[in-house]
């Protein structure tokens, strides 16, 4: 019997080496411990081992339920989309509930001194700087509801951000700034319907921004209310908490666009 040998071309076989590394790689994880005076901060690092060369990262600052699956999850969704990314956590000591009280408390406990917030978001971007899979010089932050507040913080902190984005965040005006300071470009999702941010306090942030002369984009999803990108959103009960699956989706993409645009600017 004759047996036939086929020599594959160096491209096929280029091909047949980089799909099989492909089908191998996925989307890691893994519990970083750091600490703010004091408390013991675990924050999860997400990254696709299929890239060995340094990459932009992006911070993820939780709800005021705490460090939960749900900022997890948005984290491991930016590391599919090619960036390292730190759901970050701001309360310590693995704090996390569904009992708003609880929350509100810990949320207040934490924003009541302004100067201590800022530094322990901070402490965040301090160590996701200090990782070998990340570009110290492209790094971006994102928050929901009490996150949202919190990247805001650090803009007007001056931190060395690319960008900073609030998902359905208190907004909160710039305050004792001086003009120019702040470094990020600023993009703010808000649901118009959101009875917890008055039309007011809207205007005041953008008059805010202004002020200071940040360069900012706001968008506003009619009918979306407070929480709208979260899917479990409706579950604790709370009028004005409710998840909006249009404006979710169309945040989510206008958020992968300005951070590509940032990081590509700015680099």
């Amino acid at each position: 019997m004759r047996v036939k040998t086929f020599i594959l071309p160096v491209f096929v076989l280029l091909s047949i080496i980089i799909s099989s590394d492909a089908a191998l790689a996925e989307v890691r994880s893994k519990a970083l411990t750091y600490q703010d005076d004091g408390a013991t901060l675990t924050g999860y690092l997400y990254w696709d081992d299929a890239v060995k060369v340094r990459r932009p990262a992006v911070l993820v600052v939780h709800e005021w339920w705490g460090l939960n699956d749900y900022a997890k999850h948005r984290a491991e969704m930016l590391a599919k989309a090619g960036y390292v990314a730190f759901a970050m956590d701001m309360y310590g000591d693995k704090r996390v509930t569904e009992h708003a009280p609880e929350a509100q408390a810990w949320m207040e406990q934490i924003t009541a001194n302004v100067d201590a917030w800022r530094r322990r978001a901070m402490a965040a971007l301090a160590l996701i700087r200090s990782r070998p899979e990340v570009d110290p010089q492209s790094v971006a932050a994102i928050g929901y509801c009490f996150g949202g507040a919190t990247v805001m913080q650090m803009a007007y902190a001056g931190a060395d951000l690319k960008g900073v984005v609030s998902f359905h965040g208190s907004l909160p005006p710039a305050q004792g700034v001086q003009k120019g300071s702040i470094k990020p470009d600023i993009l703010a999702a808000h649901g118009a319907a959101d009875a917890f941010v008055s039309p007011e306090r809207v205007r005041e942030f953008q008059k805010s921004l202004d002020d200071a002369g940040a360069t900012w984009t706001m968008a506003v999803y009619s009918g979306a209310r407070h929480g709208f990108t979260n899917p479990d959103a409706g579950k604790f009960g709370i009028a004005n908490i409710e998840y909006n699956a249009r404006a979710d989706a169309q945040s989510w993409q206008l958020m992968l666009d300005f951070l590509k645009g940032v990081f590509r600017e700015k680099s």
